[in-house]
């Protein structure tokens, strides 16, 4: 919506005189939301937005374009991207009917061109992205992506934006290593477990992370840590020395969040939360 201010002067007999001040405004005959379909997103998640138009004028929006800055933000004297465009996913309609794909600039930014919106009618405009490596992962993270809609006869750019957050949760991972890789008969062997968490939340006691392992051959008079504290049978943990399963209990495994450096190209590298687990027992 723009507004509009005038006022007149009348000259008489060598003098000058001005009327009141007159306030208009004038109605965008275009409108623009945009729309995130999901509101949250993790490392290389697909990112669909729909961006509408309504056209409430008596003649129709031709050519006009369509600008999307994929959520670039500066990184020292860099623009960086969230957001990359998928080729080939751009679809439009008009009044809801679908119509024969425009020309898609990749970019960033994305540019799309030769748009229409008739007279007293609709479009809508859908595409996918995918989340970058430059997409920021920690909690209360973010992107805000901005359409602008230029050209058509429109006076001024358009704008519409839309923002998703970053998804706060544990991702958990576990490997597991043996020492020694040979061991005579009543020897000693270590079985070491590291749970690795490259989510942004902490893997918390109410989240009942439980490791279950069976050991073959099975092991005698087991001894266990858990991030170098020595673990009790029955409080921390059970062992069935008949079958060889190893079960924690639930709540006994927490696991904190990872942490998230942004470098200097505006990556980010991630160094994950950890909880190490050792099973030391005898060989049959």
């Amino acid at each position: 919506m723009a507004s509009f201010t005038n006022f007149a002067t009348l000259s008489y007999n060598g003098g000058t005189t001005n009327s009141n001040i007159v306030t208009g405004e004038i109605l965008e005959a275009l409108t623009a939301v945009k729309t995130a379909v999901s509101a949250n997103y993790s490392a290389g998640d697909r990112i669909t937005y729909a961006l509408s138009l309504v056209n409430t004028g008596t003649a129709a929006i031709t050519d006009y374009t369509v600008t999307d800055n994929l959520g670039g933000y500066t990184v020292g004297a860099n623009t960086v991207y969230p957001l990359a465009y998928n080729a080939g996913t751009v679809r439009y309609y008009i009044n809801g009917v679908l119509q024969t794909a425009p020309t898609v600039t990749a970019g960033p930014p994305l540019t799309v061109t030769g748009l229409t919106v008739p007279a007293g009618g609709s479009a809508v405009l859908i595409y996918e992205t995918t989340a970058t490596p430059v997409a920021p992962l920690a909690t209360g993270s973010s992107i805000t992506n901005t359409a602008t809609i230029t050209g058509g006869g429109l006076t001024t750019p358009i704008t519409a934006q839309a923002t998703v957050e970053t998804a706060n949760s544990a991702d958990l991972t576990i490997s597991k290593a043996l020492s020694p890789t040979t061991v005579t008969e009543n020897g000693r062997i270590t079985y070491t477990f590291v749970i690795s968490n490259t989510g942004n939340t902490e893997a918390t006691a109410t989240g009942n992370v439980v490791v279950t392992d069976t050991f073959a051959p099975i092991l005698r008079n087991i001894a266990v840590t858990y991030n170098g504290t020595a673990w009790t049978e029955g409080t921390n943990y059970t062992y069935n020395a008949a079958t060889g399963v190893f079960t924690t209990l639930a709540g006994q495994i927490t696991v904190p969040a990872a942490t998230f450096t942004q470098n200097t190209d505006g990556t980010f590298t991630v160094t994950p939360g950890t909880a190490t687990l050792v099973i030391t027992g005898t060989c049959p």
